[in-house]
């Protein structure tokens, strides 16, 4: 990672791209990316708003390189903007390719996360 490559926002998730999570080729399946990235939205919501959250929407989100087996996913999270019951954030991942001691950007999404109740309706995210 040179130092003009950082990772925006704050670590919230890190894990081993396995076998089981690869094609025959050794590339990790996109959607496996996508729902770590989506774990990791699901902590950083639920932190700053105190309770429950849900995934609405995740939007422009395109894959930059490949997760091989073997890499670990490093996932970033920053909070870009909360609404009266949604957190929108912009999240990153990132690969550290132990093999070559680099770390490299593979995607980014924008994910918008939801407040819920414990009936499961929308309810106010806390001011900090």
């Amino acid at each position: 990672m040179t130092d003009a490559a950082k990772p925006r926002g704050e670590l919230t998730l890190r894990t081993l791209a396995m076998p089981g999570d690869a094609n025959p080729a050794g590339d990790i399946f996109g959607g496996w990316v996508m729902a770590q990235m989506d774990l990791a939205s699901g902590i950083r919501a639920a932190e700053r708003a105190k309770g429950r959250v849900v995934t609405a929407a995740v939007k422009e989100m395109a894959f930059e390189l490949p997760v091989k087996i073997g890499d670990t996913l490093s996932v970033y999270t920053d909070i870009e903007r909360v609404g009266r019951t949604s957190i929108t954030l912009i999240v990153e991942a990132w690969a550290h390719r132990s093999r070559y001691n680099q770390q490299e950007k593979v995607t980014a999404g924008t994910f918008i996360m939801v407040a819920l109740d414990e009936e499961g309706k929308p309810k106010q995210v806390p001011v900090e």
